[in-house]
């Protein structure tokens, strides 16, 4: 979960690599550093703290040099100190490193190179591998690489220098995602897109197993036995500009008010109305595939876990088929029983996270077809999936994710429509499901209206120290999501629960000092929710309600309303997140919080 950048070309790189890390801070904003090659050997400046302290560092004394690397960090192994900071060195000094991944062997490999004589600076996994390869033979860095990744258990997407071989930079990449910029006389290393696109939209994505070898002459990438290996260069279809605040305060409330764009993209093209179908091509299911499951599983992580519970009322509503959702770190662990006809539907909005990547693999070695929901295009999960379906949601650069959450429901819902179809949905009911849809970005656009209400919310609850979180049905996982924001962005403590749960053990901490929220639009089981709303009032709780346009008033029995727009009751869930959404936001602010970089956290999840 770090940034990794590296360069080599014509000009100087230290402004390029640290304009990078920019980019990639939120990968990581535990420490910040950079080695480059200046011809008398390679130099490394690094801290612990954020990307903008690590550039003031170098106003004051500049690297120069054409090639080198960076990295930004959020840390595993070792506290977020100075010393601990990327890029990692060997005995002499000679070589530099930068690694994002895990190294599993990383105790039993620092004893025996401590027997050897090697002395270790820090407490980092990363640099066993700058000693592992200053210990390996061979006539070249990249041979060395090899030999010493074959004594690696573990992942690593990592970028290596050397004093010995100025201009060249060796990468490697195991589990942990790595492509390489294909510029004019000039390339590029990065562990995101996002950090080369100012400079090129032309790519390479390495798989897994690949070295790939950065000179100013050119570029090639191997494999373990250093054969030459064909890759694809693929073009970046997002520019720079989706990357830039645009005029507002924080990436994640751009990336809120992004909303009704981005619904609309997940939603284009894919609509059938006359037929009251969807085309998704892309999932590579026939009807008569689609026929043939008899049960889907959901792998998924944190926000897409709760996207998948929404899918799985969605899907089992319109194609009637059953579904399971896990987390995927749990299912990776447990012995899969895949059955006949299993469908295993993997989501993920970077594509890249280790748990559920490893989920998916899983789930294809006992036997089940996988395909993907992810957003982020050549990614690990899209290219490892045999279909899928791409959000088109564009860069989310925000720690908390907002619009792919959105943008996974609306896929969702996508899927169930084109499965309940093949599987005998009548078509004047699916009709009726893209009308709804079709009305989604406009009501997307009227919720977010609702947000100087909220944000007078914010001011005054902004110091309560516990949450309450209650929703029923398909609002049941948007509950959930409206606590994780919450404790995400503003480290207060938020819970999330059905609402007739509440009765079995959360009712005892109610009073007035519990702000509790009811996600409640007018559905089948409004009644119900209501009720709950009364055993809440009675214990002196503060109900915050999101309910629907239309419905009773539930003044004398809320403190607050906020009231979106009315949907189709499956849909609902799109609407209902959005006020806690900006919730979350607006509290965090008045907390004096760093939204976009909440603490402890990272963007891409990319280790255990």
């Amino acid at each position: 979960m770090c940034g990794i950048i590296g360069y080599v070309g014509r000009r100087e790189a230290a402004p390029i690599l640290v304009e990078g890390l920019h980019r990639l801070e939120y990968r990581g904003y535990d420490s910040a550093g950079l080695a480059v090659q200046n011809g008398a050997g390679v130099m490394v400046t690094k801290l612990a703290g954020r990307v903008r302290a690590l550039g003031e560092l170098l106003g004051r004394a500049p690297l120069h040099g054409t090639s080198g690397i960076a990295h930004t960090r959020w840390a595993t192994h070792g506290a977020p100190t100075t010393r601990n900071a990327h890029p990692h060195t060997d005995c002499s000094g000679t070589l530099a490193l930068v690694h994002n991944g895990i190294i599993e062997n990383a105790d039993a490999l620092r004893a025996v190179l401590e027997r050897g004589g090697h002395r270790f600076t820090t407490e980092t996994d990363t640099e066993i591998l700058a000693h592992l390869i200053e210990e390996a033979v061979g006539q070249t860095l990249e041979a060395r690489v090899i030999a010493a990744l074959a004594l690696v258990e573990g992942t690593y997407g990592l970028a290596v220098v050397s004093a010995t071989e100025p201009g060249k930079i060796v990468v490697a990449r195991q589990g942990s995602p790595v492509l390489l910029g294909i510029g004019d006389d000039e390339l590029f290393v990065a562990s995101d897109a996002s950090a080369v696109l100012e400079h090129t939209r032309s790519v390479v994505y390495l798989d897994d197993g690949d070295i790939a070898v950065l000179t100013p002459a050119g570029y090639s990438v191997l494999d373990r036995e250093s054969h030459v290996q064909l890759r694809a260069v693929d073009d970046v279809s997002w520019d720079v500009t989706q990357i830039e605040l645009g005029g507002y305060a924080h990436f994640m409330l751009k990336e809120i008010m992004e909303q009704p764009e981005t619904v609309r993209a997940t939603l284009r093209g894919r609509l059938l109305p006359e037929a009251g179908s969807a085309r998704l091509d892309g999932l590579n299911l026939t009807p008569e595939e689609c026929r043939a499951i008899q049960r889907i599983v959901i792998v998924a992580c944190g926000t897409s876990w709760h996207a998948g519970l929404v899918g799985r009322d969605v899907i089992e509503e319109l194609a009637g088929i059953p579904v399971q959702v896990e987390y995927a770190s749990e299912y990776r662990y447990r012995r899969p029983l895949v059955a006949p006809g299993t469908l295993t539907l993997a989501i993920s909005q970077s594509g890249e996270t280790a748990d559920t990547l490893e989920a998916l693999r899983a789930a294809r070695a006992a036997g089940s077809r996988v395909v993907g929901i992810v957003n982020v295009v050549g990614s690990t999960i899209a290219r490892e999936c045999g279909g899928g379906i791409y959000l088109h949601a564009g860069p989310e650069v925000g720690v908390a994710s907002t619009k792919a959450f959105t943008s996974q429901i609306v896929s969702l819902a996508l899927l169930g429509l084109y499965l309940g179809r093949a599987r005998g949905l009548p078509a004047e009911r699916g009709r009726e499901l893209i009308c709804r849809l079709i009305q989604l970005p406009q009501l997307v656009t009227r919720t977010l209206a609702l947000e100087p209400d909220v944000q007078a919310l914010a001011a005054r609850f902004a110091d309560a120290r516990n949450f309450l979180y209650l929703g029923r049905g398909v609002n049941f996982p948007a509950a959930l999501e409206g606590a994780l924001k919450l404790k995400e962005i503003s480290y207060i403590h938020a819970e999330g629960y059905p609402a007739a749960e509440m009765k079995h053990g959360p009712i005892a901490l109610i009073d007035a000092a519990m702000p509790v929220v009811f996600v409640a639009p007018r559905d089948a089981v409004y009644a119900k929710v209501r009720s709950n709303m009364q055993e809440v009032k009675a214990r002196g709780g503060r109900i915050i309600a999101v309910t629907t346009e239309g419905s009773d008033d539930l003044s004398g029995l809320v403190e607050h309303q906020l009231r979106v727009p009315a949907t189709a009751p499956l849909l609902s869930p799109v609407l209902t997140t959005i006020p806690l959404q900006l919730l979350a936001y607006h509290i965090a602010v008045q907390r004096g919080c760093d939204v976009d970089r909440p603490r402890n956290l990272a963007k891409s999840v990319t280790v255990e």
